[in-house]
């Protein structure tokens, strides 16, 4: 048996060349927030009083009885610590999307409710499917996708491809008792930034297919043609690609992809779909 570290070349590819997975975006990010404010130190506390009238003169009995009253009952102000740690501005584990992010994200959610659309009406009369889909994938986030048993060695990644999906054959998936959906093939380019000099691209060619029971994915293969690699893990991405081809190792990831799409993917753009239908 492999090596599990040697998948991590073909999981790259498996997790960002798969077009709908691709287009089922993360719940959206917003910019992290830094309160502009500094935590509040007591200053009321230290405040001076500024009444003329006090002087170091000794005080009245009945205000000297109700100064010791006074110093015996801490005001709220004195009983707040003093030293407490200042903790610093408020910070959030949401990530802050570059411009570019934005509008990679904005595009694939258009290829979505296109997509999603098609399955809700379940019409076949219309534009197929052509989206262009660019992603980029932090390295952290890549980071934390394999798990602990890898260590992403680069940095972020950037893939992109053009999904073409015939509308006839994704309508009649999601009306028919049993039907099959084969994609024509396309490739996919993976662009793998180090943060020293040109990036490395891994590019992939495969024909998905993807057998549907009920409107419910069954089974599917990637079916994947030519790759390219840097030379270190080209034979890596070859093999690995070759024994998928023969053994069908990841069909059942891609089941699973297809079914949280059209089911809990397309769900969250339900409000926003046009609902076409041509008379």
């Amino acid at each position: 048996m492999r090596h599990p570290s040697a998948w991590l070349p073909l999981a790259l590819i498996v997790l960002l060349a798969a077009p709908l997975a691709w287009a089922a975006d993360e719940t959206d990010e917003t910019a992290p927030s830094a309160s502009e404010g500094t935590p509040d130190t007591g200053a009321a506390a230290d405040a001076e009083s500024n009444d003329p009238d006090e002087s170091t003169d000794a005080p009245e009995p009945e205000a000297a009885d109700a100064a010791s009253e006074e110093d015996a009952t801490p005001s709220e102000d004195e009983t707040a610590i003093p030293d407490a740690p200042v903790l610093g501005p408020q910070v959030s584990s949401k990530i802050e999307l570059t411009p570019e992010e934005k509008a990679e994200k904005e595009a694939r959610k258009a290829c979505k409710i296109e997509i999603c659309d098609i399955i809700a009406t379940r019409e076949p009369m219309g534009e197929d499917i052509a989206c262009d889909i660019k992603k980029t994938w932090r390295a952290e986030s890549l980071t934390k996708m394999l798990g602990d048993q890898f260590s992403w060695p680069w940095g972020r990644a950037v893939c992109q491809s053009k999904l073409n999906l015939s509308r006839a054959d994704l309508a009649g998936a999601m009306l028919e008792s049993n039907a099959t959906i084969k994609m024509e093939k396309f490739a996919v380019s993976c662009e793998l930034h180090t943060g020293e000099g040109e990036p490395y691209v891994v590019e992939a060619e495969l024909a998905p297919e993807v057998t549907f029971r009920g409107g419910k994915a069954v089974s599917a293969s990637i079916n994947w043609g030519d790759v390219s690699a840097p030379l270190m893990i080209y034979p890596i991405l070859y093999a690995g690609t070759g024994l998928d081809n023969r053994s069908n190792l990841l069909g059942s990831e891609v089941v699973e992809m297809v079914n949280e799409f059209t089911q809990k993917k397309c769900a969250e753009v339900k409000v926003e779909l046009p609902g076409r239908r041509v008379n």
